[in-house]
Order: C-alpha cells, then sequence, then structure tokens
C-alpha cells in the first residue's frame, strides 16, 4: 500500500474492504524516515494542554506526507483530548497547512467551530519555535463510586432512555423507554422525557439523596456543551433550554446533587468498577462510535474521548461521515453505519427497513441464521477493530478494553472480538490490553449503577 509516497503493507485485510489502510501503519512506516522533530500540543479548558513530540521529514519530495501526517495526527489529538488551541512547533510551513486546513473557511471547518463551541472560546492555531513548546499540564479527577443513599441513575441513549433507583448500592428498580430525541426539535420533549424518568425511579424510594447521568455528548461542568440527541433544537433554543436542561430536571427534587459524563466515561467506570481496576477504554458502538477513558487511579480526565471522529484509515477512497464531513473516522466503521456499508457489498437489501437501528436488526436476524454474508460484516469489523485497538493503545494507557453496544451484541460480537484478538497476537504481540465483551459482574454493576454513583452525597442529607 502506498499514501503519500509511504510505503506499508498490512498483513490481514478486511474481507469485505480490501481498500483499508490502517492509519497506524501509515504512522509507523513513517515516522521510520522522519528525522526532523516537531511538537505538537492542544490546550482545552483550564489550562489543560497535551504534547506529543514526533518527526516529521521536512523535505519538498515528501511534503505531501508530512501534511498528512500531521493533519490527522491534529485531528486525533482533538477528538481526543479535546481543545479550542492548537501549538505546532519546530515547522513553519507545516503550521501554515494546519492553520489554513484548521479554519473557518478549511478543510478542517467543522472542527474549528465545534471545538469553539464546545468550549466557548475562539479556536485558534498558534506557532512557536520547538524550544518554546508549552509544557504539558493536565488532571484527572476521581468520579463515581458513590455507593451511599437513594440514588437515581439514568442513562441517555438515542433509542431509548434507561433508569433506575439504586438505595446503598443495589438497584431497587430498572426502567427502559423507548424514545426518539434526534427526531425532536422542541427541547420540551426532551426535558419532560428526563423528568418522567427520574419521576418513575423516585417512586421507588423513600427519597432522592442525588442524581447521576450518563449521556452521550459533551458536558462541561454539567452543562450540555454538545449533544447528537438534540441535533433538531435550534441553536436558540439549545443555548436557553438544553444547557442546563439536566440540572433543571433535578430541581425537580429540590437542591441535590447531580453529575453528569458523557456515556462512554461511564461504561469505562462501570468497566473499573466491576474489574476493580484502572486503565479502562470502554468503546460503544451502536448509533455512533462512543469511547470512556478511567486512567489508572480509577479517574476520569475530562479528555473528549470522542472516538467518533478519530481517523482509523488512511484510504482515500474511505467513507465519509456526513457531519463532519471528513473520511476514514470510527464512526463508519464501529457503529451501525459500519454494518449497514459492508451489509451493502454483499447484496444485504436494508432498503424497507425504517431506521438504522432496524437494519442493523436484519444484519443480526442474518447471523443468527448464521448466514456468510453477515458472518463477513463481522469479520471485517474486528479486522477494522484488531488495528484500531493498536492504534488507540498508542494513544492511551490501556490494560483493558470493554466493548459494548447493540453492534457487539449477540454472535457477531463474538465474530468481532475473535477477529480483533487474533489481529493483535499476529501483528502487536507488543501489545498487552484485554478486549472484552462485558462479563456478569459489569452487567450486575451496570452502567445505570455506575451513573447512579457519580455524585457525592452531602452526609447530612443520609439522616434527612
Amino acid at each position: 500500500m502506498n499514501r503519500c509516497g509511504i510505503e506499508f503493507n498490512p498483513a490481514s485485510r478486511p474481507i469485505l474492504d480490501q481498500d483499508f489502510m490502517p492509519l497506524f501503519l501509515f504512522n509507523q512506516a513513517f515516522l521510520k524516515t522522519a528525522k526532523k522533530p516537531i511538537a505538537v500540543a492542544v490546550e482545552s479548558s483550564n489550562q489543560q494542554i497535551s504534547v506529543l513530540d514526533t518527526w516529521i521529514h521536512g523535505t519538498p519530495e515528501k511534503a505531501d506526507a508530512d501534511r498528512y501526517y500531521v493533519d490527522r495526527l491534529v485531528k486525533t489529538l482533538l477528538w481526543q483530548k479535546g481543545g479550542f488551541r492548537v501549538y505546532v512547533c519546530g515547522d513553519l510551513p507545516i503550521y501554515e497547512y494546519i492553520a489554513g486546513a484548521y479554519s473557518a473557511t478549511g478543510s478542517r471547518a467543522f472542527d474549528f467551530h465545534f471545538m469553539a463551541r464546545v468550549y466557548e472560546h475562539p479556536f485558534e492555531v498558534r506557532y512557536l519555535d520547538l524550544t518554546q513548546k508549552p509544557a504539558a499540564s493536565g488532571k484527572s479527577r476521581p468520579v463515581g463510586r458513590h455507593l451511599d443513599g437513594c440514588r437515581i441513575g439514568f442513562d441517555a441513549g438515542g433509542s431509548d432512555r434507561k433508569v433506575s433507583a439504586v438505595i446503598d448500592g443495589v438497584s431497587v428498580f430498572s426502567e427502559e423507554v423507548i424514545w426518539h430525541p434526534k427526531e425532536n426539535a422542541d427541547p420540551a420533549y426532551h426535558f419532560n422525557g428526563i423528568v418522567d424518568s427520574f419521576k418513575a425511579a423516585a417512586a421507588h424510594m423513600p427519597r432522592v439523596d442525588a442524581i447521576g447521568v450518563s449521556s452521550a455528548g459533551i458536558y462541561i461542568d454539567n452543562r450540555t456543551m454538545i449533544a447528537s440527541l438534540f441535533l433538531k433544537v435550534p441553536d436558540e433554543l439549545f443555548d436557553q433550554q438544553v444547557k442546563n436542561i439536566y440540572l433543571r430536571a433535578a430541581k425537580t427534587f429540590g437542591d441535590i446533587p447531580i453529575e453528569i459524563c458523557n456515556d462512554g466515561d461511564v461504561s469505562a467506570l462501570a468497566g473499573a468498577m466491576s474489574l476493580d481496576s484502572g486503565n479502562v477504554l470502554g468503546i460503544a458502538m451502536g448509533t455512533s462510535e462512543a469511547g470512556g477513558y478511567v486512567d489508572r487511579d480509577g479517574n476520569i480526565t475530562g479528555w473528549l474521548n470522542e472516538l467518533a471522529f478519530v481517523p482509523i484509515d488512511a484510504s482515500p477512497a474511505a467513507m465519509a461521515d456526513e457531519w463532519s464531513g471528513d473520511i476514514g473516522c470510527g464512526v463508519k466503521y464501529f457503529s451501525q453505519d459500519g454494518v449497514i456499508k459492508l451489509a451493502a457489498k454483499v447484496g444485504i437489501d436494508l432498503s424497507q427497513a425504517p431506521s438504522p437501528a432496524e437494519k442493523l436488526k436484519i444484519v443480526q436476524d442474518l447471523m443468527s441464521r448464521n448466514d456468510q454474508r453477515a458472518i463477513d460484516i463481522y469479520a471485517s469489523i474486528g479486522c477494522y477493530l484488531g488495528y484500531s485497538l493498536a492504534y488507540y493503545n498508542s494513544l492511551y494507557e490501556i490494560d483493558h478494553v470493554l466493548l459494548l453496544g447493540r453492534v457487539m451484541s449477540g454472535r457477531g460480537g463474538e465474530i468481532i472480538l475473535d477477529e480483533a484478538r487474533r489481529i493483535l497476537a499476529a501483528e502487536f504481540p507488543a501489545v498487552r490490553l484485554i478486549p472484552a465483551l462485558p462479563d456478569e459482574q459489569f452487567r450486575r454493576i451496570g452502567q445505570s449503577v455506575a451513573a447512579a454513583s457519580l455524585p457525592e452525597i452531602i452526609k447530612s442529607r443520609l439522616t434527612i
């Protein structure tokens, strides 16, 4: 395989996607001949700065490869760590290219506007001499694992909302309700649904001491910054009624503690609680690819972990994401969209299914009957995953990876896991992470119990 003049050759190819070019292998091949040191850093809220020292070629012959490598690196750092400011240190032509791409009208305009909105700060790219590169700074924080008292745990998904009543760490009531948040523009629909779930759980406890929320999206200081759940809500209503939607819903029960976290981080927390371990990466494959991470101390990092937008495929023929306009990013490989994309390649007709979830169900039904076309779909996703886990391992310190979501359910999930393990063992034997499906202990802890454990209760409340 050749990308921008860089030769690399994966030992395995997805059965249904021979054009797949693992970005991690491109990066490894690129760095073998790159000798000029540079650094790239991203800065987010509270002066958190992530710095990566790397190399480029710095020659006219490899200019395209240098630009492509750094573009994908900046993209990865922004969506893994988050940030409103990018520093390019040590090479002025690369800085000029990145500043042009990550601008209001550049090829990465989506990222430019998205990050500015998330951090409520103008997005910018700055140049520094390599000797002036910023110092890395950041601090993880403990969250969750609080099981005392009467708690509500709420998990807001794109197709259903789940709630549990949890008393001293034991779920005494759980309910799952189908809803359609992505199709509704009226924030009252979302607010009323959230409150109804809260009330359903509260009815099974003598009081409510705290509420923990696991929700798709990006949350800063318990405020909704960006979330696909509210995709249809107009911007002016979003600012007025959605940013504080969970805080307003909690006020129904008075002035009680509430903590809102990204659902990926809560999945990782639930895994860490069930495994009694840190360095856990959670990947949920459903309507999108959600990521979450708990560090060696069992803390969350404040990073975005939006793996859906992290590039994993270097192929120029990679599928574009409709939202960002970029190609080769995880959402088109590790979600319902990934299954649907591959189903078209083996002639499975999904045209009569009205939603992605129902299209996925058709493929799952075929898988339950051992249809070879479905087997090939899941094996291809497993190949994608094996190479991508090796890449994620270079971005995080990982001991355990928990694979969640509808795409990973049933026999298809087992095929994905088996193929990913095969790729890792054959091509990346030094990678020691352990990918796994949720076990019974994880299911006992569960997402809702982990969500309920998020806030710390003021002790005096427990005696009221």
